[in-house]
């Protein structure tokens, strides 16, 4: 029988990426799709994502693994590294979502606790699946962690995401 359920990931691009990278691996952006398609029932995962144009490759290719990218326009730092804060965005998107009703549950893929107040606003309504953390346990947020809200910290799932070429 076909699982109907109708889940939604929100996923911080910026914090998924540097959680992987400082893990020492590389994730595989089309195996991870799938994999949110199967194991949570993500029919439409949201990537918010700073905006560099010489990344368009980059944005294309996660487009057609079924991503729905969410721009947002970066600025740069007196060092000139790219900064393009999403928070609002994230928290915005899921909750104009629950209010029109388009999922079931939210997933969130991210280890920053900014988000908590919205995990514990989405668990209140009974519409939050779980957290996946790119984070080890040591560098999740602990206010993720006071949410008391299921969290799957994706190292435990390397085997399974990882890239190899």
């Amino acid at each position: 029988m076909e699982n109907k359920e109708n889940n939604f990931a929100y996923i911080d691009g910026a914090n998924l990426h540097r959680g992987i990278t400082d893990l020492g691996w590389k994730l595989d952006y089309k195996r991870f799709r799938v994999w949110l398609s199967e194991k949570y029932n993500v029919k439409t995962a949201y990537l918010f994502i700073g905006m560099i144009p010489r990344y368009k490759n980059l944005y294309q290719s996660l487009q057609e693994y079924g991503f729905t990218l969410v721009f947002k326009e970066v600025i740069y730092d007196g060092d000139g590294k790219a900064k393009g804060n999403c928070d609002a965005d994230l928290v915005l998107q899921s909750v104009r979502d629950l209010y029109e009703n388009k999922f079931d549950n939210a997933l969130l893929i991210s280890s920053d606790g900014d988000y908590s107040c919205l995990v514990s606003f989405l668990l209140e309504k009974k519409k939050f699946h779980s957290i996946l953390s790119p984070h080890p346990s040591a560098k999740c947020s602990i206010l993720l962690k006071r949410t008391n809200a299921k969290i799957v910290y994706m190292n435990d799932k390397k085997e399974q995401l990882k890239y190899s070429a």
